[in-house]
């Protein structure tokens, strides 16, 4: 609460618009990490498909403003809606396999949506993407001028936090766990798994698309490469630099490495050079992320020790 009570005060001690720029971005991308942290972090899964769920968000919002003329807050929340639905049918053919064939599976659909996304130009505008996006109105409030959308961002950010974390207390987030753990054991304390990670798919996919509306609306730009597998792998990359299936994981991992990023902006995918050893480093000494890492050391400090020094018997 406190994070996001100094956040809500960053507009008014600064005006810079770069900075406003970074913000804005972190917290887009902290959502879209958020949604695949309820698969992976809770129940296991790795799905590998998010960035087309994002794009299919940003590109339903662009499509229905930019095309037909609909209000951005009516074309937002069908986006979402859409990639639930979406995320349901996915995942009725897809959770017929398991483990690494899953995964593959996702990846694959993930492509498929790309190339979906590249060559429909009637509709997506295909190389050219969609352009002129318009941020949204709210009355007098004009989202494209001033800190406006800042405030917006932060405040989905600050639902989804706060949704994510009933999840996890639920019931249905503490069955989620018995399922990460063995979905063969799960099932015997009656839990009906198939049910249950039809439910985290769409839950997932959900929050990607509601990301993708904001992105779209912001950047006013978009293009099928956002969509890609390497996104995918970008935001997994937050998540596992975070920390997964931790609360805070997600927001520390995307503003960690979004603005490492933009600092090494300038130098292309040789930024690689410096993510590849940072991410070997984090599995080797820090596995849970810099969340976990934290939560570790605190515990061990609150915990008092189980051992004591044998005193010296001087021989």
């Amino acid at each position: 609460m406190a994070v996001f009570v100094l956040a809500a005060l960053v507009p008014l001690f600064t005006h810079n618009r770069y900075f406003l720029d970074v913000a804005v971005n972190i917290m887009i991308w902290t959502i879209t990490a958020y949604g695949l942290n309820v698969m992976l972090g809770y129940a296991g899964i790795l799905q590998l498909a998010h960035a087309g769920f994002f794009g299919i968000g940003a590109y339903t919002v662009g499509i229905l403003t930019l095309k037909l003329g609909w209000s951005f807050w009516l074309a937002w929340p069908l986006g979402v809606a859409l990639c639930a639905v979406l995320g349901l049918l996915l995942g009725l053919v897809a959770f017929r396999t398991r483990g690494d064939s899953f995964a593959i599976f996702t990846l694959g659909v993930g492509v498929i949506i790309t190339q979906i996304i590249n060559k429909w130009n009637s509709l997506t505008g295909g190389n050219d993407g969609l352009n002129g996006i318009q941020a949204p109105k709210l009355g007098s409030i004009d989202f494209g001028r001033g800190s406006a959308f800042f405030y917006l961002a932060l405040i989905t950010l600050g639902v989804v936090v706060f949704l994510v974390a009933r999840v996890r207390s639920s019931m249905f987030g503490r069955s989620l766990i018995a399922l990460q753990g063995s979905e063969d054991l799960a099932r015997t304390l009656g839990i009906n798994v198939y049910t249950h990670k039809l439910r985290v798919m769409m839950l997932s996919t959900a929050l990607a698309g509601l990301a993708g509306g904001l992105y779209a609306v912001y950047i006013g730009f978009m293009g099928a490469a956002i969509t890609g597998p390497a996104q995918t792998f970008t935001v997994l990359l937050y998540l596992l630099v975070g920390g997964v299936g931790t609360l805070s994981g997600p927001l520390i991992g995307t503003a960690l490495m979004f603005f490492l990023g933009e600092q090494l902006k300038n130098v292309g995918d040789y930024q690689f050079i410096v993510f590849g050893p940072l991410l070997i480093l984090m599995v080797m000494f820090a596995p849970g992320g810099i969340a976990g890492l934290w939560q570790r050391r605190m515990f061990a400090r609150r915990s008092p020790a189980t051992t004591q020094e044998v005193p010296d018997a001087g021989i």
